[in-house]
C-alpha cells in the first residue's frame, strides 16, 4: 500500500475519531457526556432501588412498605421541585447565599446550552440525582414514625430552604466555594446536612415507642445487603461522576471511593468482632456506607492512600459515633443517620484538608484549593465550610420541622405506630403470610 493511501486513511480514523468525541462546531464532548449520563442512571440507583432496599431491611416487617414508598415519593416530589426552581436556586448565578430565578423552569436548558464540556441537561439532571438521594437519606432518623403526608412537606421544604442553598454555597458559584473548600462530591452538600436533619429530627419526633428497652432488630438483613452492595456500585456514579469529565480526576476518585468503602466496611466489622465478640453483617455493611460517606468530599483530591487511611478512620470514628448516640445519648436516629453519614461527612470534609496535601509521600493527594498554600490554611477553610453547614442546617431543618407539624402534624398516633405505618397510612401489608 502506498503512504498516500497510509495518510488517507489515517486521515479518515483520525476525522472519525475526533468527531466521535466532540461533536463539530458545539463543543460537546461525548465521551464526557457519556460518562455523565451513566453516573447519573448510577445516582438515581442509589436511590431506587438502593437505599429503598437498604432502609426497608433494616426497619420492622410492618414498616418496609413506608420506607420504600417513601424513597419513591422524595424521587418524584424532588424531580418535580428541581424543575420548578430547586435546580435555579443552586445553580443560577445569584449571589453569595443563594442562586438567582433566570433558569426557573429550566429556562435557557436547550438541547445546545453548555455545562463546561456537556450538555447543561446532563448537569441538570445528574445534579438532580444529589438532590434526590440527601432528603431520602433523612428518612433515616426518623424512620417508623412520621407521617406520610410529614415526610412529602418536610422533605419538599427542606429540599429549597436547606439543600439548594448550601449547594448553591458549595458548587454554585456561592461563598464557600469561593474560599476554596474542598467538597468534590457533597460531604457538606449531601453528608452533613442529611446527617444533621436526620439527628434533628429524631430529637424533635422523638423516639420510636419502646426505645431504647425494647430491641428492633432488621427484618430483613438480606434485603439490606443487596440494597447496600447498589449502593456501593452507584457510588462510582457519585464520586467519580463528580469529575463532570471520563479523565483521570473521575479514574483516582472510584479508586479511592473503593479503597475508602472496603477499610471501612473491615475497619468496623473487626471493631465490631473485637467489642462483641462476634462480627456482624449490619456492622459490617454500615461500614461501607461510612467509608463511602466519609471519602465523598475528598474522593477527587487525595491518592489510593490516603483513600485507605479515610476509610480506616471512618470505620473507627463512626463505629463510636454510633454507639454513643444509641447506647449513651439514648437519641432514636433510627437507621444511624447522623453518626454515618453527618460524622462521616465533616471527618471526611476535614481530612481533605489533609491527604489533598502534595507533601505527604506515598499519601500526596492532589494539592489545595487555588491560592491556598499551607494544610493548616485549607484545613481553616474546610473547619469554616463543615460549622458553616452543620449550623445552617440544624436552625433550619428545627424550623421546618415545626412548620410542618403546625400544618399537618409530624407524628402518627400511638395505636397507627403501634400497628405499622404500612396499615394504618397505606392499607397494604408488605408480606402475605
Amino acid at each position: 500500500m502506498t503512504n498516500r493511501k497510509w495518510r488517507w486513511i489515517v486521515g479518515m480514523l483520525s476525522g472519525f475519531l475526533v468527531t466521535g468525541s466532540v461533536w463539530a462546531g458545539e463543543g460537546i464532548d461525548s465521551g464526557n457526556t457519556s460518562w455523565i449520563l451513566t453516573s447519573t442512571a448510577l445516582v438515581l440507583f442509589m436511590t431506587i432501588p438502593g437505599l429503598a432496599l437498604f432502609y426497608g431491611g433494616l426497619v420492622r416487617s410492618k414498616n418496609v412498605l413506608s420506607v420504600l414508598i417513601q424513597c419513591f415519593a422524595i424521587t418524584g416530589i424532588v424531580s418535580v421541585l428541581w424543575l420548578i426552581v430547586g435546580y435555579s436556586i443552586a445553580f443560577d448565578q445569584g449571589n453569595a447565599l443563594v442562586g438567582g430565578l433566570s433558569k426557573v423552569l429550566f429556562s435557557g436548558v436547550l438541547e445546545e446550552s453548555m455545562s463546561d464540556s456537556i450538555p447543561e441537561s446532563v448537569f441538570a439532571l445528574f445534579q438532580l440525582t444529589f438532590a434526590i438521594i440527601t432528603p431520602a437519606l433523612i428518612i433515616g432518623g426518623f424512620a417508623e414514625r412520621m407521617r406520610f403526608s410529614a415526610v412529602l412537606l418536610f422533605s419538599a421544604i427542606w429540599l429549597l430552604v436547606v439543600y439548594a442553598p448550601i449547594t448553591h454555597w458549595v458548587w454554585g458559584g456561592g461563598w464557600l466555594g469561593e474560599m476554596g473548600l474542598l467538597d468534590f462530591a457533597g460531604g457538606t452538600v449531601v453528608h452533613i446536612t442529611a446527617g444533621v436533619a436526620a439527628l434533628v429530627s429524631a430529637l424533635v419526633i422523638g423516639n420510636r415507642k419502646g426505645f431504647p428497652e425494647t430491641a428492633m432488630p432488621p427484618h430483613n438483613m438480606t434485603m439490606s445487603v443487596i440494597g447496600a452492595g447498589m449502593l456501593w456500585v452507584g457510588w462510582f456514579g457519585f464520586n467519580g461522576g463528580s469529575a463532570l469529565a471520563a479523565n483521570g480526576d473521575a479514574a483516582m476518585a472510584m479508586l479511592a471511593t473503593h479503597i475508602s468503602a472496603a477499610a471501612g466496611a473491615m475497619t468496623w466489622m473487626f471493631s465490631e468482632w473485637k467489642r462483641f465478640g462476634k462480627p456482624t453483617v449490619l456492622g459490617t455493611v454500615t461500614g461501607m456506607v461510612a467509608g463511602l460517606g466519609t471519602i465523598t468530599p475528598a474522593s477527587g483530591f487525595v491518592g489510593p492512600a490516603g483513600a485507605l487511611v479515610i476509610g480506616i478512620l471512618a470505620g473507627i470514628v463512626c463505629f463510636n459515633a454510633t454507639m454513643f448516640i444509641k447506647r449513651v445519648l439514648k437519641i432514636d436516629d433510627s437507621l444511624d443517620v447522623f453518626p454515618v453519614h453527618g460524622v462521616g461527612g465533616a471527618l471526611g470534609t476535614l481530612l481533605a484538608g489533609v491527604f489533598a496535601s502534595t507533601g505527604l509521600g506515598l499519601f500526596s493527594g492532589q494539592g489545595f484549593a487555588d491560592g491556598i498554600l499551607s494544610m493548616g490554611g485549607q484545613l481553616s477553610v474546610q473547619a469554616i465550610g463543615v460549622v458553616a453547614t452543620v449550623g445552617y442546617t440544624a436552625v433550619a431543618t428545627y424550623i421546618v420541622l415545626k412548620l410542618v407539624d403546625l400544618v399537618t402534624g409530624l407524628r402518627v398516633s400511638p395505636d397507627e405506630e403501634i400497628e405499622g405505618l404500612d396499615i394504618s397510612s397505606h392499607e397494604e401489608r408488605g408480606y402475605v403470610i
